[in-house]
């Protein structure tokens, strides 16, 4: 089954500075009236300055009954495994059991290493310590006595809270297509939400992660669109929204994540190509500053990408 996801709008907050967490958990409302299957949050304490994602899903899912509640994606090597772990369980008894965590190592940008340094965590050791982290999270969910790693040794995890289930949230990894990230995925994570901009790429990293691995992991894919029957004013939009965030052109941005600007119909069809690649869910960004207006437009082509993809979905972990 093909689920479409639609991002909450804290990111634009690191461009306005219009911190608003009462208005995003009214986003994530209208969300979930208007059909959409998850909503997501992404995460920066310092570098592009946000609200704090899995508090404010706390409030989300004290709000909504339905929706997947997601980050896309948590930095999740900020915070100490424990403290993350306490903290996802909280957010999915709350939800009862409707969190995925998308997480993320972080990107090799000047901003990025200015954070990290500021929390004092080590930007060098950030991929191996995301992987432990997560290992240490199934392990308190699933009542290990202790773990023994390589960034930390635990002697007794016996008091952890436990989350809605002894699985725990469904662990994403959030990440391109390179053999390392693929074999991470595979060995490690319950799915893959990386935002490739060519389908083909995506088609041949989700038929590795195949030949890699049997486990069932959810194929996601994350991508920024603009709605708009004037393409060209879709993507002017869509460039300044990318230059003000990124600092840095659309043309250059969409050489590394994917990006759409045009009508609704248009975008349904290059979405669904990203579906018969073998993608499942779909967590969109409005790269617009007028979220709430393109929401709606969005919301329209929901019936359109459900019924889009004509190949078989090989595997499927829904949480």
């Amino acid at each position: 089954m093909v689920r479409i996801g639609v991002m909450l709008p804290s990111r634009e907050t690191a461009m306005t500075g219009a911190h608003d967490a009462a208005g995003l958990i009214k986003f994530a409302i209208a969300a979930e009236a208007a059909g959409f299957d998850s909503v997501w949050i992404g995460d920066s304490p310092l570098a592009r300055t946000r609200v704090d994602p899995l508090p404010l899903l706390a409030a989300v899912a004290a709000t909504t009954s339905r929706v997947q509640l997601g980050t896309a994606a948590w930095t999740a090597t900020l915070r100490h495994p424990l403290l993350g772990a306490h903290t996802a369980a909280t957010v999915d008894q709350l939800s009862a059991g409707r969190l995925v965590l998308g997480v993320g190592a972080g990107f090799p940008l000047p901003e990025s290493r200015e954070e990290f340094a500021a929390l004092g965590v080590s930007f060098g050791e950030r991929v191996g310590r995301l992987d432990e982290t997560v290992a240490i999270w199934h392990a308190s969910w699933s009542g290990a006595t202790g773990f023994d790693g390589r960034y930390w040794k635990l002697d007794d995890l016996s008091a952890t809270l436990p989350a809605a289930s002894p699985a725990g949230p469904p662990v994403w990894l959030a990440g391109s297509d390179t053999p390392r990230v693929l074999q991470r995925v595979a060995r490690h994570y319950d799915g893959w939400l990386p935002f490739l901009p060519s389908v083909d790429a995506y088609a041949r990293a989700w038929t590795a992660i195949g030949e890699l691995t049997d486990r069932p992991i959810t194929a996601a894919m994350y991508a920024t669109i603009n709605l708009d029957p004037d393409a060209a004013k879709a993507r002017a939009e869509l460039d300044g929204y990318v230059h003000h965030y990124y600092r840095r052109s659309l043309d250059v941005m969409a050489t590394v994540q994917a990006y759409f600007g045009g009508s609704g119909e248009e975008c349904a069809d290059w979405l669904s190509r990203y579906l018969d690649a073998g993608a499942e869910h779909l967590v969109l960004r409005i790269g617009s500053l007028g979220a709430q207006r393109q929401l709606e437009a969005l919301a329209e082509i929901l019936p359109a990408l459900r019924q889009g993809s004509s190949a078989p979905i090989r595997k499927i972990n829904a949480p």
